[in-house]
């Protein structure tokens, strides 16, 4: 499965594949747009069943990055990223109600998961369903991975969700949700059975017998946080053994410089990363759009208006050590100037990129305000979207999954905590070249606490007609970061896994002293803690209010009732 049979033969896939549509889960109907050459005993080739993989990787690529997708509803109910209102106007409410957890049914967020994700997954199991394709142990092998992949995901933000292997399905037939423990022991499952039959060549774009050890890797990793009332210390040592995998074999090595995974041109570091291009893949990546104010398009040679959206936590942007390259390399603030070295001026006053920002809502945030994200390769030229090679699993995902779970373990097979202390060492020595005192990381240091300083912190107001601040309330209160178990790791986390999907799953594995985890018991800029300890229904998603009226077998996760 080569790089150009990923874009050049995915329309081919995509119109052998067929029109098949899940968006509230009940449609289980196909179109086929051609049919099976002969009298049925032909049998494929491996690269002509690859071609038909189109219509899967369309999905990935619109499931993770496409507009509002696993990217986003991943990141924006974080303590990293966020999308405040702004004051010019835009910017809907739902981001406002990802990041104060105020979540609700028709979060538009909810919908691009859900039905790319249900897409892919009937893609792949209209490719099994077909004899001649099914008869090939690999690319059984491979289908079944993929379509674990798409549950993975479903599972991670809905849990409760339906799990269908085919569509040789009555008409009138509409899937009921499964238990978490039925899902997660079906995903592990699939992928465990595949990966054996799994090449272990490397190439782009491709899921490979490595990507599967790195999904379930993540299964296990996350286990307990998942299924609270059941914790297994058992899951973090099989979680090592798979990353042991990936690591030992030798197939990726770290990249030199903390930016090379999220390039154009790709990383040898990619465990499986999805392929964006602007002529044959272009939704998605469309990270300059979402962060920057249009008049930056002069500092990368974009003649394409941005949107001005998002932008950093400015309590997050303060917790970087000041000699830590990845802040540089991860955020632009400050004032900007054009290719040319000019500075940028809007109504004659210098463009200048506050990390400060006033609120989330209430006014919201001025045009300038919050450092912006440019850790993935912005393109010249009249795009809307860059051609970027996008991590979903990289080796160092792997190495500090490996050093969470030996910390969280005591150590295991023979290594010990001090081997988790020297994988972040040697992690962060990319990012302190010129201070390499700086990059030692200690076995305590990673126990310790966290240095986010979290609390309350907003600047509410109302805009006068020049829009100066008035009626000002400062909103500020202090919870440090003292207080969470191996607070020290999920600082490393956050600084490596800025913008990778990471951090809702972080902030719900990593926990307080008080039981809580830090997901739902830490306040952070324009979000406040839930301080129950018992109260997980937060941890996942509701269901889509669309999906539930079109499904009436579809019952709403724990927690949540009707519309807001």
């Amino acid at each position: 499965m080569k790089y150009n049979t990923i874009f050049k033969k995915g329309a081919v896939g995509i119109l052998f594949a067929g029109s098949i549509l899940l968006g509230s889960c009940t449609d289980l109907s196909e179109t086929l747009y051609s049919e099976l050459p002969g009298d049925g005993s032909y049998e494929f080739t491996e690269t002509e069943i690859a071609a038909q993989y189109g219509v899967i990787y369309d999905r990935l690529r619109d499931m993770y990055d496409g507009w509002e997708g696993y990217m986003d509803i991943s990141q924006e109910c974080g303590d990293l990223i966020m999308t405040p209102y702004r004051t010019y106007g835009g910017w809907g409410a739902q981001y406002v109600s990802l990041h104060k957890h105020e979540f609700h049914p028709t979060i538009n967020h909810l919908y691009r998961p859900w039905y790319s994700c249900y897409q892919g997954i009937n893609s792949c199991n209209q490719l099994l369903d077909d004899g001649t394709i099914s008869s090939n142990e690999r690319a059984t092998a491979e289908l079944r991975t993929f379509r674990a992949l798409f549950y993975y995901v479903l599972f991670d933000l809905h849990r409760n969700i339906p799990v269908t292997t085919t569509l040789k399905l009555p008409a009138d037939y509409m899937p009921k949700q499964e238990t978490p423990q039925f899902t997660f022991d079906f995903i592990v499952k699939e992928v465990e059975e595949s990966k054996p039959l799994l090449t272990k060549e490397v190439e782009k774009g491709q899921l490979n017998y490595y990507g599967a050890c790195m999904l379930l890797a993540k299964m296990y990793l996350n286990h307990d946080a998942w299924f609270p009332d059941a914790p297994d210390n058992k899951y973090y040592g099989l979680a090592i053994e798979q990353v042991n995998e990936v690591i030992n074999d030798g197939a990726y090595t770290l990249a030199e410089n903390y930016r090379e995974p999220f390039s154009v041109a790709g990383s040898k570091e990619n465990i499986f990363e999805l392929m964006y291009s602007n002529k044959y893949a272009g939704h998605g990546t469309n990270h300059f759009c979402k962060w920057f104010p249009a008049i930056c398009k002069d500092v990368f040679g974009v003649s394409f208006d941005p949107w001005n959206g998002s932008a950093c936590v400015p309590q997050f942007f303060d917790t970087y050590d000041e000699d830590d390259t990845r802040k540089a390399d991860t955020w632009k603030w400050g004032v900007q100037r054009d290719q040319q070295g000019n500075i940028l001026y809007d109504n004659g006053k210098e463009v200048n990129l506050t990390p400060e920002v006033w609120a989330i809502e209430k006014p919201g945030a001025g045009d300038y305000q919050g450092a912006r994200l440019w850790l993935y390769e912005i393109q010249p030229g009249n795009i809307g979207t860059s051609d970027d090679n996008v991590p979903f699993f990289r080796l160092t995902d792997a190495y500090f999954i490996k050093a969470e779970c030996l910390l969280r373990l005591g150590g295991y097979n023979g290594e010990t905590e001090q081997d988790a202390a020297d994988i972040v060492t040697m992690i962060r020595r990319r990012a302190f070249k010129n201070n390499p005192e700086k990059a030692l990381r200690t076995v305590a240091q990673l126990k310790g606490g966290s240095v986010y300083d979290y609390g309350l912190r907003e600047t509410q107001g109302t805009l006068d007609d020049d829009k100066n601040l008035t009626n000002v309330e400062v909103i500020t209160t202090h919870e440090g970061g003292d207080d969470i178990i191996l607070g020290g790791l999920l600082d490393e986390l956050a600084w490596e896994f800025v913008y990778e999907h990471h951090r809702r799953q972080d902030l719900i594995r990593f926990k307080m002293t008080n039981g809580c985890n830090v997901f739902n018991g830490k306040s952070w800029f324009g979000k406040s803690a839930n301080t129950n300890p018992n109260d997980h229904h937060l941890d996942i998603f509701p269901i889509l209010q669309d999906n539930l009226d079109a499904n009436p077998n579809l019952v709403q996760n724990p927690g949540y009732t009707t519309a807001k």
